[in-house]
């Protein structure tokens, strides 16, 4: 169960990927957090975030064109090709 929802529908980039970053900076380190978009390039975007933050990121395609984004915060290890369930 996520500790925090970011509804990020109908917004456009940047906007998803700057939000979902000002999530991360200020929830805990343990925080999950649901971020919902509907922007194709979030699908590319929060992910690679994530890889660089060093978060583990899974994507949920719904059948409404709604992408929910599960980011756990908690530090995966750094290898940027560990396969973590994510679309690069």
């Amino acid at each position: 169960m996520a500790n925090l929802r970011l509804d990020l529908t109908g917004q456009l980039c940047p906007i998803p990927v700057h939000e979902s970053r000002r999530a991360m900076e200020h929830s805990a380190d343990d925080d999950v957090i649901e971020v919902l978009s509907d922007d194709p390039e979030s699908l590319h975007d929060i992910p690679a975030l994530c890889t660089r933050k060093g978060y583990a990121c899974n994507v949920i395609r719904g059948d409404d064109q709604v992408f929910t984004f599960i980011i756990s915060k908690y530090k995966t290890d750094s290898n940027p090709h560990r396969d973590n369930g994510t679309t690069p």
